[in-house]
């Protein structure tokens, strides 16, 4: 797998990933914001995909199939390197970004706070713990997927992130907000409002 920047100047990246397990092609734009397609066999995945880029405000479109046959956790979590592959490419050496962003969102009786930084460190604290209801659909879709998911993606992004529940009993409620938590603070994070990478290093 090796996710390709587009050469055209735009912010914008492809990546295809397949292996005995999965098969994925992921577009991004991040300054787009008008395109968003996700399918994954998944629905309740797409929906959280689709969470992503809207409220991200990026294009993204993710087509994946796997074996599911046996369970979802191959496709959730591949899909995860390869979306962490392709914010990596396309985003480049940072330049002029945000970098640090953070966000609480509610979701009706859910409250999930997300920090954020492009650090080029991977590093996940994900404290969201679930009231036990499973997410109906056809496959179901297990909670415990979810942390899966962030953890494939900061990895491959090389990002450092924090999310963490404050208050909630629904299930769908709070993977709802955490996607949509991410979603924000990438929007910020990535947002160009300077000209030199924000680092004393230089780089990030």
């Amino acid at each position: 797998m090796s996710a390709e920047r587009t050469d055209d100047g735009r912010r914008a990246a492809t990546v295809a990933r397949t292996t005995s397990e999965t098969d994925i092609a992921i577009e991004l734009d991040l300054d787009g914001g008008t395109r968003v397609e996700t399918s994954t066999g998944i629905p309740f995945f797409d929906h959280m995909l689709n969470q992503l880029g809207r409220h991200g405000g990026f294009d993204l479109v993710v087509r994946a199939t796997g074996d599911l046959e046996i369970d979802a956790h191959h496709t959730v979590e591949d899909v995860g390197i390869a979306l962490g592959e392709v914010f990596r490419a396309a985003w480049g050496d940072k330049a002029g970004v945000r970098r640090f962003a953070s966000v609480r969102v509610p979701l009706d009786e859910a409250l999930v706070d997300v920090a954020l930084d492009l650090s080029g460190r991977p590093y996940l604290h994900y404290e969201v713990e679930f009231p036990g209801q499973q997410i109906l659909g056809d496959p179901p879709f297990d909670p415990q997927l979810v942390e899966e998911f962030w953890r494939a993606f900061v990895v491959s992004s090389a990002i450092t992130l924090h999310v963490t529940s404050i208050r909630g009993v629904n299930t769908h409620h709070l993977i709802e907000a955490t996607f949509k938590g991410v979603a924000r603070a990438l929007r910020d994070a990535v947002r160009v409002e300077g000209s030199g990478v924000p680092s004393t290093k230089g780089t990030l």
